[in-house]
């Protein structure tokens, strides 16, 4: 008998000195080198898709298409699924749009089996999926920067949850570091 398991759903976010997580093209491109490069090709490359909300998607649609290289083609080559009620089709290659309640949706793909499935950035479709207990590991990388505006990642009205930290140090370039954590109340790994 072969026992079922869910896919693990991987929250990577990019946050400031001052806890801002929007826009991070703006401000964390210059600590980003070879070795956050090498560590993101590697997560990417353990993933089945990369889940998205509109915005996020409208930005590395700009971006990725076009590029080339190791991560790029990856990326570009990936199922990607957009989570959405604007948007009606995706002109990204290997992209599903999906307008249905996210929760549920999201949880299908998991349970679907499989390796990781990635998510970048901490927006509403982040928001959604950390309150709604999906998320198997969080991973925030701080850039020792202070942003001046933008939306936060410590915003009123989420869903209460603990967490357990399950690596802490350094990040992959200087001046970075990675905080990754884990539900509470997820078994040990």
């Amino acid at each position: 008998m072969t026992e079922h398991t869910s896919r693990r759903l991987l929250q990577s976010v990019l946050v400031s000195l001052n806890g801002i997580v929007s826009e991070p093209l703006a401000w964390a491109g210059p600590y980003f080198g070879a070795g956050s490069a090498a560590h993101s090709l590697a997560v990417l490359e353990g993933s089945d898709a990369l889940l998205m909300g509109r915005k996020t998607y409208e930005i590395f649609a700009r971006q990725w298409p076009a590029a080339t290289g190791p991560y790029a083609d990856t990326l570009n080559r990936m199922p990607k699924y957009v989570f959405s009620s604007t948007l009606i089709d995706a002109e990204w290659h290997n992209t599903t749009v999906i307008a249905g309640p996210v929760a549920e949706r999201v949880r299908a793909l998991k349970d679907a089996g499989g390796k990781d499935l990635v998510v970048y950035g901490h927006g509403r479709f982040g928001q959604t999926l950390v309150d709604a207990g999906l998320v198997d590991e969080l991973t925030l990388t701080v850039v020792p920067v202070f942003v001046p505006d933008g939306i936060p990642f410590f915003r009123d009205g989420g869903a209460g949850h603990r967490w357990n930290l399950a690596q802490a140090g350094p990040g992959n370039d200087p001046g970075l570091a990675n905080l990754t954590y884990r539900p509470a109340n997820a078994p040990e790994v």
